[in-house]
């Protein structure tokens, strides 16, 4: 047993001659040592002893048994404990129960390597059934993951709809296998307006990834209720100095069919999520907005999101569309106002979550809003070109670094029609 290294505790460290013995001839290696030393309690910082065996006298407290190996565990290794006495056979029994092993006189070499390798063996055999019941686990674990993952593709929409006069694209990269980013494309209104969300849940992994069900599923069903139960015009200030301009300016009275079911569908969540989920601390950024593909209008409710950008046709300073409320799930019976834009012909609306801009390199710099902005000034042809412009550049900047965030991005382009 040449390639077995023991520490021997002993109070005074003078532990029994025939044992030493016994083990030298059998070449374990030895360190003595007291209970303080083994346990670093003698005044000087010490380090965790390292040894596969730990022979404790009987008349060593299981408690302080125990500690000594906890500590000689930070090693890396838990040892194997056997217990040596030499006139104190009861004290034994108390060790037995914990299901340490132990050594009596005579210390015969040939006694002492039997029960060495026996318990050596058993330890080996103990380790390797620990090592199969972890990887059974592990793989158990991802089986779970992976199914996990397939239903939440399965809340994800299967394609983006096919619109006379528009372009719609997504890119959706989750950092992990289950994702708190989540979008989704849905038409509503007898099909006469088009859905398009946006969100994050806050954190990521399974826990995130089950509140993106659930707050997907609550926003959709409650949209598509609404628009069912309730096809009323409502009126509402659309701030537009020119129909033709989706920017801020005056204010005029149109229709916008649309703002109830979205205005339900996010106050609803919001009230659902923090009635009954808030212990949790969950909650979502998102951008839920209502297209009429008609005319390009839009009508908007940003609960806490990164503001959503509307890339001029001809290139320039992209308009951001702000927060017009909290984050959904934090605040209850708070009030969130609608947005307005107008997408014109030739023009792209880019929605996005934040792992966009906090996407790192390997050095931990950031992607940046300003790159973001840098890329959008640059006029486009169309929302794919778009995000694979936006793909490479991030592409480029994180290199082989480990992805911190999932990437969501979502182009809505209107064509220009061809002359």
């Amino acid at each position: 047993m040449s390639d077995v290294t023991a520490l021997l505790v002993h109070q005074e460290r003078n532990p029994p001659p025939a044992l030493l013995t016994a083990l030298a001839r059998e070449g374990v290696a030895v360190e003595v040592c007291t209970p303080d030393d083994a346990l670093g309690s003698g005044g000087e910082e010490q380090p965790a002893p390292a040894a596969e065996v730990l022979l404790a006298p009987a008349v060593m407290p299981p408690r302080t048994v125990r500690a000594v190996s906890r500590r000689m565990s930070e090693t890396g290794r838990t040892p194997i404990v056997v217990v040596y006495t030499e006139r104190d056979f009861a004290a034994i029994d108390q060790h037995i129960k914990l299901g340490h092993d132990y050594l009596v006189p005579p210390f015969l070499p040939t006694l002492v390597r039997a029960r060495l390798r026996s318990c050596y063996e058993r330890a080996k055999l103990s380790r390797t059934m620990e090592e199969v019941e972890a990887q059974a686990e592990l793989l158990s674990y991802e089986r779970e993951l992976r199914i996990g993952r397939e239903i939440q593709e399965g809340f994800l929409p299967e394609g983006l709809p096919a619109l006379d006069g528009w372009d719609l694209d997504v890119r959706f990269s989750p950092a992990r296998n289950v994702a708190g980013d989540f979008y989704d494309v849905f038409e509503m209104v007898n099909r006469r307006r088009l859905a398009l969300v946006v969100a994050d849940v806050c954190d990521k992994g399974v826990g995130a990834a089950l509140f993106m069900a659930l707050i997907r599923s609550l926003l959709r069903h409650t949209a598509e209720y609404s628009g069912l139960q309730s096809l009323m015009t409502t009126h509402q200030p659309m701030p537009s100095a020119d129909p033709g301009d989706g920017r801020p300016g005056g204010a005029h009275m149109i229709p916008v069919v649309g703002a109830t079911p979205l205005m339900n569908a996010v106050v609803g969540t919001n009230g659902y999520l923090t009635r009954n989920h808030s212990g949790q601390g969950y909650f979502a950024t998102m951008f839920f907005s209502v297209l009429d593909p008609a005319t390009g209008n839009l009508v908007y409710i940003n609960g806490g999101h990164n503001p959503p950008l509307l890339v001029p046709r001809e290139g320039g300073e992209p308009h951001p569309l702000e927060p017009t409320g909290p984050a959904v799930g934090v605040i209850p019976d708070c009030a969130f106002s609608l947005g307005y834009a107008r997408v014109r012909p030739g023009d792209t609306l880019f929605v996005y979550t934040d792992g966009v801009p906090e996407a790192r390199n390997a050095q931990g710099e950031f992607f940046g809003d300003d790159r973001v902005l840098a890329l959008l000034r640059e006029p486009v042809s169309s929302g794919r070109a778009l995000l694979a412009r936006m793909e490479a550049a991030l592409r480029e900047h994180s290199g082989s670094a480990e992805q911190h965030d999932d990437i969501t991005m979502l182009a809505v382009n209107r064509t220009v029609a061809p002359v």
